[in-house]
């Protein structure tokens, strides 16, 4: 029987998080306070995996690489902030670029937020560093979660990526209104992910014993088998949020991306369904 618990579930969350982060963070577009608030954000899950783990049975391995997750984390976090006055490149250049277009247009110099150019930017090489070991530290709560070992790790690891990757695509499209131009390459490469990662999440989940168990009865679900239809329709609304999603992308007009925020909260909601209902019931 695999197991399912609070401690794991909170790393994997914080773990896929910051990958995708690094995904969004190496592209040197989005401003530094995107990266302060995920940070922040998924600091706090890996704290709280601690939190809970220590008020149950904590599995070492998992708590001391959640700890080590936790103290790189803190370290990109604190380089960010102290390396704040060098900005981004790509949102350097397009600060300039507005600031020109605005004096053209109107003749007046507008008083644009200004970096240091020849200061040090943040590497987001530490992001990755992050996300590594954050990674393993749910490898080793899938390790421990029970057997058969191989589905266990393989429901943790892709449950990471999958949660990781919807949250930061909503948790972004949020940013379009603190940072007005940035272009939507960002959040493209976040929904596109999400919808790479469903076939995977939706594949261990089927893997025997999988739902296909508690679809056919072999499985009580205590509820005359609507949890399991439950989860048949997450799956589908998910896959159907991240192709609207798209969709709504292609339009030129900005409220486009408002729009495809507010699609992707529903597929966090769908996607928790199709991950985390998926394993309490198979647990």
């Amino acid at each position: 029987m695999i197991r399912i618990d609070a401690a794991t579930v909170l790393v994997q969350w914080a773990a896929g998080g910051w990958l995708f982060l690094w995904v969004t963070t190496r592209r040197r577009q989005v401003g530094l306070g995107y990266g302060w608030l995920q940070r922040i954000v998924f600091l706090t899950m890996a704290a709280g995996s601690l939190v809970a783990a220590f008020a149950t049975t904590p599995t070492w391995t998992r708590e001391l690489t959640t700890m080590v997750f936790v103290a790189v984390g803190l370290l990109a976090l604190v380089v960010s902030v102290v390396r704040r006055s060098a900005g981004v490149r790509g949102q350097r250049g397009e600060v300039e670029k507005r600031s020109v277009r605005v004096a053209e247009m109107t003749g007046i110099d507008r008083d644009a937020q200004r970096f240091d150019s020849d200061a040090a930017e943040f590497p987001p090489t530490l992001d990755l560093i992050a996300a590594v070991v954050g990674m393993v530290a749910v490898l080793f709560g899938g390790i421990s979660a029970g057997d058969p070992v191989l589905l266990s790790v393989s429901r943790a690891l892709v449950g990471a990526l999958f949660l990781g990757a919807v949250s930061d695509a909503m948790l972004l499209g949020h940013w379009y209104l603190v940072q007005p131009g940035l272009a939507r390459g960002p959040i493209h490469e976040l929904v596109r992910w999400t919808g790479i990662l469903w076939l995977p999440e939706t594949i261990v989940m089927l893997w025997p014993t999988g739902m296909v168990s508690v679809l056919n009865g072999n499985i009580d679900d205590g509820y005359n088998g609507i949890l399991g239809w439950y989860w048949v329709a997450s799956v589908v609304t998910t896959i159907g949020l991240v192709i609207v999603t798209r969709a709504a992308l292609k339009e030129r007009a900005y409220s486009a991306v408002m729009a495809a925020t507010g699609l992707m909260y529903l597929a966090i909601l769908s996607g928790f369904g199709q991950d985390i209902v998926a394993r309490v019931l198979l647990a």
